[in-house]
């Protein structure tokens, strides 16, 4: 079994995007000894390795099988995926699964992981620590995610990350429409200010009609919504009930 005292000495990262890239890099930079494959022709010679899957979640499940049905398993076999379970993994290794998620948008093969968080799993103990550890070598800040929250964390993950890039693009579209030049560039001081309150001052930072209880003005914005962009409704609406919900709580 793996003990805390295990520290990767090597990794093999099976699937070449930009995840299986940063990290191989990563690993290489840390003075890993690291052997990058891609899914397609990576799957021999893995006994006894340390394998990480950086391939898509529906991915994971067909891939763990075909490593376990080798003749000789990996040491320990882990994937990279934020809302997967440990349970594809299961029996695939003779040591121990584990995950280890960057908690990071990573837009190319190139992104630096140094310093960003990462959440942790492991089938036992060891393999947790094991997880741990990796990632500190990485240079990953890591945290442990139990199995039963993952889809919660990663809902987490997908609402402060995708959602906002979603946000940040309607705003710009409603700009565009009525002819202002460049609406990422007019938006761009108003979002840095806003996502650097809210690092500083969490749910204190909400300011805004709502916050005022200004209902003139957010009938205002309803009612154009509503002529101009009645597609757009219902994202009000739902976002000004949680923002109401926010401003009402204690601070």
């Amino acid at each position: 079994m793996t003990t805390t005292t295990d520290r990767a000495e090597s990794i093999t990262v099976i699937g070449a995007g930009r995840v299986g890239r940063s990290i191989a890099a990563a690993a290489e930079a840390a003075g890993l000894e690291v052997e990058l494959r891609i899914r397609a022709n990576g799957l021999e010679r893995l006994e006894g390795r340390t394998v990480l899957l950086c391939v898509p979640d529906q991915e994971i499940a067909p891939l763990a099988g075909q490593i376990g049905g080798q003749a000789g398993l990996p040491r320990l076999l882990g994937h990279t995926s934020g809302a997967t379970r440990l349970d594809p993994l299961a029996g695939h290794s003779s040591q121990g699964s584990f995950s280890l998620h960057p908690l990071q948008t990573v837009p190319d093969g190139e992104t630096d992981l140094a310093g960003c968080p990462a959440a942790v799993a492991g089938s036992d103990s060891p393999a947790l620590d094991f997880a741990t550890g990796l990632a500190g070598t990485l240079g990953l800040e890591p945290f442990p995610v139990s199995e039963a929250d993952r889809a919660i964390y990663h809902a987490a993950a997908s609402i402060a990350s995708n959602f906002l890039v979603t946000l940040e693009e309607t705003a710009a579209g409603l700009l565009s429409e009525i002819a202002v030049e460049d609406p990422r560039a007019v938006l761009t001081p108003l979002v840095r200010r806003s996502l650097q309150n809210w690092t500083e001052r969490g749910g204190a930072a909400l300011t805004g009609p709502i916050v005022r209880g200004d209902t003139a003005t957010v009938e205002l914005h309803r009612n154009a919504l509503a002529e101009r962009r009645p597609d757009l409704s219902d994202l009000y609406e739902a976002l000004a009930l949680q923002t109401s919900t926010l401003a009402a709580e204690p601070r």
